[in-house]
């Protein structure tokens, strides 16, 4: 009888209710705050286009938002680098708008790099790229646990989520 092969694949995703609810949490406190009280300043959360959008009265305010829901986003078990934040822009009335994506899928450069840190570990797994995630596959087990506790060490700019272990 032929030994199974074990797998894991490697992501780069946030739970979307988490963030949902991160983001509601925000909100909430928000309106308890004294120093936004009568402030324009607000999030919001398209799901559909994984785009969150915020906006404060000036850099002060939107800089505290954004700790704010990272501070949220943390307590919820979901890491602040799986948002892509872009450049802040003036919008109505002088306020100051950031949007920011998130991270869905682990980019093409970003794959390659993990898959040439794993090869150089010299274990015997293979490594596939499969679209947006990476499956890695090994007869051990073992090897499979050496390569999650090598990956998990390392601080990677986006945030790996290790799932499907088989």
């Amino acid at each position: 009888m032929a030994k199974e092969n074990s797998s894991f694949d490697i992501v780069a995703e946030a739970n979307l209710q988490e963030v949902d609810n991160a983001v509601n949490q925000t909100k909430k406190e928000l309106l308890q705050r004294y120093d936004f009280k009568g402030s324009k300043a607000s999030i919001e959360y398209n799901r559909d286009e994984k785009k969150i959008t915020l906006v404060g009265d000036n850099d002060f305010k939107l800089r505290a938002l954004k700790d704010i829901f990272a501070s949220k986003l943390a307590k919820r078990g979901v890491s602040i680098k799986l948002l892509i934040f872009k450049e802040q822009q003036t919008v109505f009335g002088g306020c100051i708008q950031q949007t920011a994506d998130l991270v869905t899928g682990i980019p093409h450069e970003k794959a390659k790099e993990i898959t040439a840190i794993i090869k150089k570990l010299g274990l015997k797994v293979q490594v596939r790229i499969e679209g947006e995630k990476l499956r890695v596959v090994s007869p051990k087990k073992d090897d499979l646990q050496l390569v999650i506790g090598h990956l998990r060490k390392i601080n990677f700019p986006i945030e790996l989520t290790f799932c499907n272990y088989r």
